[in-house]
């Protein structure tokens, strides 16, 4: 207890996670940029709620507009601050915080995608940390309003994963993580860029999927085409990650190989796929949609570029085509510019070599 903490970003995953800590008594002070979200947070506090056997509880919250950041300088500096904003807005939220930081505060990426380096490059890499949250399955249905599409994932799936760059277990990645903690099952790893990159292939099989076709995770599972366009997203994305260097840890409850050999049309890994894909299906809510899904129905600017995208780049200089992740990347793009509307045709109707 004592530390100052900031949540920069405080929708779906910023949320759940600092509410927790408010609730047990930690100092968090959230800052977003959606005016009726943080009024409502100043009114009513955050209301937490959950799909599947878990009690809704509501906690009275500190929140600042970003406008209202400078209030941090006639305060006790920041001891940690939590980026939580989508991935192109890293450097600039990590700017807005880096002037309250303490001499030992440090900056931790609560986020999907590779935004370390962008923080590193801001605030230095000894200032940086990294903390995934994998399978977490949460949203902002409302202001004030965070809701997980899932119960806890607790000893069954660990949760929080939170690291070090270097990889080394240190005091700061064990504070991460009891702070994490509080909202489900955490653990230091040893292994962030593995971390970081299986998380990333599990966001690759599904965000953008949905973000064109329109569908939840309930009717995008029931479709076979889709449910191998999706396999072969990740099977690209995991020959990218192994080619980077990057031991890979499990993916989706499935070792990478098996997604891998799959999407590359091994029919008996395909089994053991779907298999657990369904088996898991039955843990989370049929209608959650992932983080991009829910930015296209908003009208918001989605990650695709640090998704998949970012697969394409990466494995073009490898000298690995993804050609499922390229397809995907342009029908996103062109639905998010309204060229296209969401439908599930964009990729069962797609012929891909």
């Amino acid at each position: 207890m004592g530390r100052k903490i900031v949540i920069v970003g405080s929708g779906a995953v910023g949320g759940y996670a600092g509410s927790h800590m408010v609730q047990a008594g930690e100092d968090v002070t959230f800052i977003d940029l959606w005016p009726e979200h943080v009024e409502h947070m100043r009114k009513h506090g955050l209301r937490v709620t959950h799909a599947m056997d878990v009690p809704e509880f509501s906690v009275p919250v500190r929140a600042l507009h970003i406008t209202d950041a400078q209030r941090l300088s006639k305060e006790k500096p920041v001891d940690i601050a939590f980026v939580c904003m989508k991935s192109y807005d890293t450097a600039w939220a990590t700017m807005l915080i880096q002037q309250y930081l303490s001499p030992d505060g440090y900056v931790v990426s609560l986020q999907n995608c590779m935004n370390e380096e962008t923080i590193a490059g801001i605030v230095g890499w000894g200032k940086t940390l990294g903390c995934i949250a994998s399978s977490i399955t949460v949203n902002l249905p409302e202001p004030g309003h965070i809701h997980r599409g899932a119960g806890k994932g607790g000893a069954a799936h660990t949760v929080f994963r939170a690291g070090e760059v270097h990889g080394r277990i240190t005091p700061r990645a064990k504070e991460i993580c009891r702070l994490v903690g509080y909202s489900d099952s955490a653990k230091v790893t040893e292994n962030l860029w593995g971390e970081r990159w299986s998380k990333l292939v599990a966001n690759v099989m599904g965000n953008g999927l949905s973000a064109c076709t329109g569908l939840p995770g309930g009717d995008m599972l029931q479709s076979e085409p889709l449910r191998r366009f999706s396999t072969r997203l990740g099977s690209e994305a995991i020959r990218v990650g192994q080619a980077q260097g990057y031991q890979l840890e499990e993916i989706l409850h499935l070792p990478p190989d098996t997604i891998a050999r799959a999407g590359e049309g091994d029919e008996t890994a395909l089994r053991v796929c779907d298999e657990q894909r369904f088996k898991d299906g039955k843990r989370t809510s049929g209608a959650q949609r992932p983080s991009m899904a829910q930015d296209m129905q908003k009208g918001r600017r989605t990650e695709i570029e640090f998704l998949n995208g970012l697969v394409v780049r990466e494995g073009e200089k490898l000298g690995i085509f993804c050609a499922a992740n390229a397809a995907l990347t342009d029908i996103v793009k062109r639905v998010e510019r309204g060229e296209l509307k969401p439908d599930p045709r964009h990729i069962t109707e797609l012929r891909l070599n």
